[in-house]
């Protein structure tokens, strides 16, 4: 019987494929007009390598290591770190995730870990190899892998130069054996990684110095021998450096392996998905080499363009599984692939008290199924059991593929599955694509209302008439939970989302590189979907108590201005009534101002027209105000709070909307905590009510005057950017600019008219609005816009040219890159037109103040975590604030943490002309904190 053949692992050097494809071949796109030359080039290598390899060198396991971001531990360790390095290539960015895709259509694991390198992932599985009793080849000529190589267990293969690299070879290259690798880089320094090194010191002299003196250490305890005046100099100026970069060229073992070794076996790749990979990019000469004709697997860009040749919607071919066969059939396709589109099904919309009801999977367009897991039928509270799995036991078969770090989960709207399997089932959807998002990035404020849910994507993109909810499902009395929905239903109901949303990443996922819009949807939409799924998970806690005594005083007083209100209109009448309150106004008082609406018939008395009659001293109209007012906040918040309380976990949780604005700032539904007055005493009281738990403090960190520092810099502003560098009040500076007052001892009425006309501009307010809310003529506004604007003539400016490129290109863009369409823009309609001009001006300075905060909040929990503080737990986003819960104990470690986070939110991408304010303020209740 012949010996047991030893395992051999090889461990590609990803990143290095990469470069030197992009590199080796001209610029080449696929057949669909996407870059693709690193792509094929790419894709070639890693073919050669597995087909090339003779069975007694060849490996038995393989994985390729990526490098997850440029960010990593080292950058902690060192600022600096890669500082100098540029960014890719543009052509070369959205190359990256096809070529993963290309990595798993080889049937080959691709391994890469936030904040940790590949060199370090590369040195993980090697020792991990060793230990096994294994052998490894580093598939690179990185300098930096040649630390590994021990000449026993450890080699290097440069399939470049076809070249096997031993401890010989790195001697030969370098002069020093493998091991003392790691201190000649030390002294060598790297330009490219941005390692300082000693200066002046190359290869020859470093190799020269560590074999005379053993180590980094060695030569600078021996610096003062070293006869060479300026090599002794610059070593002994550069100790620190020294140390750093022995610290920076390590390469670190002890981080836990992403996925077992066993699970890196080499198997024949699967025929279909290299296909229809190699298919849809169009790479006939490698299409020859699999040795098959195409075989009309659907091609999703030409779909996409054109309806007429997408593949036809067909739900009665969904298939509803109903056995572990058919449901291990359906993992193994998806994992074989690496990319399903995915959806679940839930009782309830409410993810924090829904339960997993069934999901569904699709692996091409038309061809998806769905796995009931909790139906159940018939009358009473427990009712019969279905045709369907055990929900343990699919659960557990499905969570593998649903955390496999190599399966890309395509959905629409995928906060919501993340958090309900999260929740319940303790199941880490990851990684995951959101096309809810990915059309959010392309056409924000294309659409109004929900026209970026699934539905609508799907007429517009399709001309497909989706499956509605109430259809499945009923309504009114007839209306049931899903999980009473009969199962051919489900099934195509639950199946077509999971088709649609797959469709749709296919067409929309290549326009965001040639729309130049992949950093938006990378950066800043895709990562913050665990973050908020986490903060809703967490939601916060409120007084019930005092939510009640609230709700009770506002009652009481809303009484009061109601008697008031009778006595003033003679009479009694339901003053919630729009349509009675109009009559008793502008019918029985005789008011002047009224305006009758052409459709109802009806007196107008929304808020404009009640403010205007209370500014001309009408009582009862501000009676009305302040009991719509106190009414709004009893109903919205008093009372709406404590109904929303989780029976399970006793807080709120507010679900955020990252898809619901034109400009990227995030909303909050079930309850709205963001329309919570923020400087009115109500609004004061409402915040009140959150509260810690026992021990902590509620830690509020609110960027200042945000939107004005971004105003100052995009209008390049001189005036705003030297106050806001100095410090100076931004207010009273403009109320000196206009006015002529003094900053020192100014009328605090004059501050709050600078205030109001800052503010104002930025939304392009016109003099009438400036005239109500200052309580001036409208000519005296007039004129206070015209100072200004004298005053600030770069405000005009930008207003002008933003207005004017709006009409040009259709849209208006963040300093990040974010869009804003303005579809009316160029409308007939005067008041169309005028909101559309005033939304373009708005757009980049709002819309840039939210890309900022989302870019702090990816990275505060990690620096949080760093800093081992993750006691502190972000729980609210509001506009411009974020709102922590932490413990006392950490509550000033946490703010230096959170603080330094978001004013430096920016880099490394944008360097601004003012300065990140950030106010950090802590209490027992938000109202303090705040």
């Amino acid at each position: 019987m012949s010996a047991k053949k030893q395992n051999h692992l090889y461990l590609v050097d990803g990143s290095g494929y990469i470069f030197r494809a992009y590199h080796r071949l001209p610029p080449l796109t696929n057949r669909h007009g996407e870059p693709a030359g690193a792509v094929y080039g790419f894709t070639s290598m890693i073919w050669k390598l597995i087909d090339e390899l003779n069975d007694a060198d060849g490996p038995t396991h393989m994985a390729v290591i990526l490098d997850h971001s440029s960010h990593s531990f080292r950058n902690d360790m060192y600022a600096d770190y890669k500082a100098q390095r540029p960014d890719p290539p543009e052509d070369l960015k959205p190359q990256f995730p096809i070529i993963r895709d290309a990595v798993r259509a080889f049937s080959v694991p691709c391994i890469e870990q936030e904040g940790i390198e590949a060199d370090d992932i590369i040195a993980c599985y090697a020792r991990a190899a060793t230990k096994a009793g294994w052998k490894t080849t580093i598939v690179s000529s990185d300098k930096d892998l040649m630390q590994l190589i021990d000449g026993t267990n450890v080699d290097m293969l440069d399939t470049m130069k076809s070249l096997r690299i031993g401890p010989a070879e790195v001697e030969e290259k370098f002069g020093v054996p493998p091991e003392k690798i790691g201190e000649l880089l030390a002294l060598m320094g790297d330009s490219v990684d941005n390692i300082p090194g000693v200066k002046g010191v190359g290869p020859k002299t470093a190799a020269k110095l560590i074999l005379e003196y053993g180590d980094t250490e060695g030569v600078i305890a021996n610096a003062g021998k070293i006869k060479q005046n300026k090599l002794r100099e610059n070593i002994q100026n550069s100790t620190e450096e020294i140390r750093i970069s022995r610290k920076l060229v390590e390469l670190y073992c002890d981080w836990e392996l992403a996925e077992p070794l066993d699970a890196l076996a080499l198997a024949e790749p699967a025929v279909e998905p290299l296909q229809a990979f190699l298919e849809h990019h169009g790479f006939k000469t490698m299409l020859a080499k699999l040795g098959v004709k195409s075989s009309g697997i659907p091609k999703p860009a030409e779909a996409a363009a054109s309806p007429a040749v997408q593949e036809p919607f067909d739900t009665s071919a969904y298939e509803c599984v109903t056995t572990m066969d058919a449901l291990n059939r359906w993992i193994a396709e998806a994992a074989a692939l690496g990319t399903v589109g995915f959806d679940i099904e839930t009782n309830d919309i409410n993810a924090m008290r829904a339960d997993l009801v069934g999901v569904s999977m699709a692996t091409a367009p038309g061809k998806a199924c769905y796995i009931p897991l909790a139906h159940i039928s018939g009358e009473g509270l427990l009712g019969e059991s279905v045709d369907q799995l055990d929900k343990a036991a699919a659960l557990a078969r499905l969570k593998p593929l649903l955390e496999d770090p190599s399966v890309l989960k395509i959905g629409h709207n995928l906060k919501y599955d993340l958090l309900v399997l999260l929740n319940r089932e303790g199941i880490n959807l990851a990684p995951i694509e959101d096309t809810m998002l990915i059309g959010y990035a392309l056409e924000g404020g294309s659409h109004i209302g929900g026209a970026h849910g699934l539905d609508p994507a799907a007429k517009r993109e399709f001309d497909h008439t989706t499956i509605k909810f109430k259809e499945v499902a009923g309504t009114g009395k007839s209306a049931v939970t899903f999980d009473r929905v009969e199962l051919r239903k489900a099934t195509e109901y639950a199946a077509e989302d999971a088709d649609i949303a797959l469709r749709l990443h296919r067409a929309w996922k290549p326009r965001l590189w040639r729309e130049r819009l992949t950093s938006v949807y990378e950066r800043l939409e895709r990562p913050l979907v665990p973050v908020l799924a986490r903060m809703e998970r967490r939601g916060i806690s409120v007084d019930r108590a005092a939510l009640s005594r609230l709700s009770a005083d506002y009652a009481e007083r809303m009484t009061e201005f109601e008697k008031t209100a009778y006595e003033l209109a003679g009479r009694e009448f339901n003053i919630g009534s729009p349509k009675q309150l109009g009559e008793i106004l502008f019918g029985e008082m005789g008011l002047e101002g009224g305006r009758k609406s052409s459709k109802t018939g009806a007196y107008s008395t929304d808020a404009d027209v009640l403010e205007k009659l209370a500014a001309d001293g009408v009582g009862i109209a501000q009676t009305v105000v302040d009991w719509r007012q106190l009414s709004k906040l009893k109903s919205t918040y008093a009372d709406a709070l404590v109904a929303a309380i989780n029976p399970d976990t006793g807080r709120v949780h507010t679900n955020f909307q990252m898809a619901a604005t034109t400009t990227g700032r995030l909303s909050s539904s079930d309850p709205n905590l963001q329309n919570i007055p923020i400087r009115t005493e109500e609004g004061a009281k409402i915040r009140e009510t959150f509260v810690p738990e026992t021990g902590n403090l509620l830690l509020a960190a609110d960027y200042s005057q945000i939107e004005l520092r971004l105003l100052a810099h995009i209008a390049d502003i001189p005036q705003l950017k030297q106050a806001f560098a100095d410090g100076i009040d931004i207010h009273a500076l403009t109320a000196s600019e206009m006015f002529g007052v003094a900053i020192e001892g100014m009328d605090p009425l004059v501050r709050r008219q600078a205030k109001a006309i800052n503010f104002g501009i930025i939304y392009g307010i016109s003099a009438f609005g400036l005239a109500r809310n200052l309580g001036i003529d409208r000519s005296e506004a007039a004129d206070y816009i015209d100072r200004y604007f004298d005053r600030f003539p770069g405000i005009r400016t930008y207003m002008n040219e933003t207005k004017l490129k709006a009409r040009e290109k259709g849209y208006v863009e963040t300093l990040f890159g974010r869009r804003t369409h303005t579809p009316y823009i160029k409308s007939s309609r005067q008041n169309e037109r005028g909101f559309a001009e005033r939304a373009a001006i708005n757009a980049p300075i709002q819309g840039t103040a939210a890309d900022i905060i989302r870019r702090a909040m990816t990275r505060i929990e990690p620096a949080l975590a760093e800093a081992g503080v993750e006691s502190a737990q972000m729980l609210l986003q509001v506009h411009d604030e974020l709102v922590f819960e932490v413990p006392e104990a950490d509550a000033d470690a946490a703010g230096r943490i959170i603080r330094n986070v978001m004013e430096t939110a920016c880099a490394p991408v944008l360097e601004l002309d003012v300065p990140l304010v950030v106010d950090i303020g802590t209490g027992k209740t938000w109202g303090e904190a705040h």
